[in-house]
């Protein structure tokens, strides 16, 4: 077992969902933390506040990439290609994932069962993660790097 899934285990015992575990991985990475943030990813838990909609490991690795080439001042720029690297995010997870389970939504992956978020959702999480670690390398980035204001 990786020691990526060993904290997402962790912290999915803890009570944290996809979203939350995401940035709450991102941001160790980085060093820091950041609870306002880790509050605000809970209202992607779920699928968008508990509706079962858009999966939270999406929506949180969306967020988690944002964290990385998105824009947070107005004296910042976002980095280049990071519609680009958005795009790859969610086409990645909607022809791996929602091929797989047809569909995107938490209700989809989890087929309407939810016993099925103890043995789906770590996994998914843990892709997700990867996947956000990934196409930052491509553009020689990653999660552990402090991104100064540009």
């Amino acid at each position: 077992m990786s020691s990526d899934m060993m904290r997402i285990l962790e912290l999915s015992q803890s009570g944290f969902c996809c979203s939350q575990i995401l940035l709450m991985m991102g941001l160790e990475e980085k060093g820091t933390g950041n609870i306002d943030l880790i509050r605000t990813m809970g209202g992607l838990c779920g699928g968008v506040g508990g509706s079962g909609k858009n999966c939270g490991a999406l929506t949180g690795g969306a967020c988690l990439l944002s964290l990385y080439i998105g824009r947070g001042a107005e004296e910042e720029a976002e980095m280049p290609f990071s519609k680009l690297m958005m795009d790859q995010l969610i086409q990645w997870f909607n022809e791996e994932v929602g091929a797989l389970y047809g569909g995107i939504n938490c209700v989809q992956i989890l087929e309407d069962n939810p016993m099925n978020r103890m043995e789906r959702c770590p996994a998914l999480i843990e892709q997700v993660f990867e996947k956000v670690k990934e196409i930052l390398e491509v553009y020689d980035h990653s999660l552990s790097e402090i991104r100064e204001a540009i």
